[in-house]
């Protein structure tokens, strides 16, 4: 099993993603020994965002002539959707970021929302490629919304990651989250002391059917 895990937040070693996401993988691997991890910090080593080179994957095949940045471009974008491909379970940070996902986490989605490699457009509308595969999202936040209606419409980082997942076929998304953590003490361990316990619930029993179903 290859497990791909990817932190976002730009706050280092006071990040409550990468606490997440490192207990996630750790809880994973006792679950599961022998899963592979590969590692990507888009902190330190975001992709460029999307522009007119690094759209040469969107070219038609074969073009007649590439630029040396698009090659170079379309080289990057090759490797991480292969990464993202080879992954049976992918675990990602996704702090919230003024009610959505660190630009750094967009900038790979980009990246690996390639049409043709993980999803393809159909006469009955789009389809994903890359099904199949678990989720795990460290969602975290300096505030609620998952309580009110209000709060649910401000925020599209869950929501965001719900959808585009879902394009590309991933139909098998959990979250671990923890909000409140900007609203003092108190409220930030419980928060984090009840995303440990659900990290436990998502990497055990449900896991342990995720596996079988990959080995079917």
């Amino acid at each position: 099993m290859r497990l791909l895990h990817i932190d976002s937040s730009i706050l280092a070693a006071n990040s409550a993603s990468r606490q997440l996401t490192k207990n996630i993988v750790a809880e994973w691997q006792a679950s599961h020994p022998g899963t592979q991890v590969d590692y990507l910090d888009l902190a330190t080593d975001a992709p460029s965002h999307l522009s007119h080179e690094s759209l040469g994957f969107r070219l038609p095949p074969e073009p007649k002539e590439l630029t040396e940045g698009q090659r170079r471009e379309n080289a990057l974008s090759e490797a991480l959707v292969t990464q993202f491909l080879a992954a049976d379970v992918i675990v990602i940070g996704a702090p919230m970021y003024n009610f959505s996902v660190p630009s750094q986490l967009k900038a790979w989605i980009d990246r690996i929302a390639q049409a043709g490699r993980t999803f393809t457009y159909t006469e009955m509308g789009p389809k994903g490629l890359a099904g199949g595969k678990t989720v795990i999202v460290a969602s975290t936040r300096g505030g609620v919304y998952s309580t009110t209606d209000g709060g649910r419409a401000m925020e599209h980082q869950e929501s965001y990651l719900l959808t585009v997942l879902g394009f590309v076929g991933i139909t098998d998304v959990r979250f671990v989250r923890a909000e409140g953590l900007a609203m003092g003490a108190a409220p930030k361990a419980a928060a984090l002391a009840a995303a440990e316990l659900e990290i436990k619930a998502l990497t055990g029993v449900a896991a342990n059917q995720t596996v079988a179903a990959l080995a079917a």
